[in-house]
């Protein structure tokens, strides 16, 4: 997904100036894309079901609040860097199902790690709630 087009759209100029720092490789801890048949929506969150690299289901939870992400093992081979220290960030990136296919991407702080999938971001909470977009792509780095 991180191809980069010269006449992508953007949702905001956030999502843009993101996209264009995505790595290509060489800081990449691990990627992953999640495909997302439907959201089931909370009272302040959205949740989904999705398939982890062993065929089994698990919770994507996202919600508002400080951004941030809490990693789920079974998504991601997750090696400590060489220095020995957790991965930093994760680069979230999607398209939008309607608009063009407007690329949403955020760069979030990973805070911890969890037995589901955390995510707290607001505009990509509201997008959720839309059902605006099916695939999620991380890349951890």
């Amino acid at each position: 997904m991180n191809q980069r087009l010269k006449n992508d759209s953007f949702v905001d100029e956030v999502s843009k100036r993101v996209y264009n720092q995505l790595p290509n490789q060489s800081p990449v801890v691990s990627h992953v894309m999640l495909n997302i048949e439907q959201f089931e929506i909370g009272s302040r969150y959205v949740t989904a079901k999705v398939q982890n690299r062993y065929g089994e289901n698990v919770t994507i939870n996202i919600q508002g609040g400080r951004p941030g992400i809490e990693l789920q093992e079974s998504f991601f081979k997750i090696k400590e860097e060489k220095n020995g220290g957790p991965p930093s960030y994760a680069y979230l990136v999607t398209r939008l199902l309607q608009d063009n296919g407007k690329i949403f991407a955020r760069k979030l702080p990973v805070v911890g790690r969890r037995y589901w999938l955390l995510i707290y971001e607001d505009t990509l909470l509201e997008l959720s709630v839309k059902d605006a977009y099916d695939e999620l792509e991380i890349i951890v780095v």
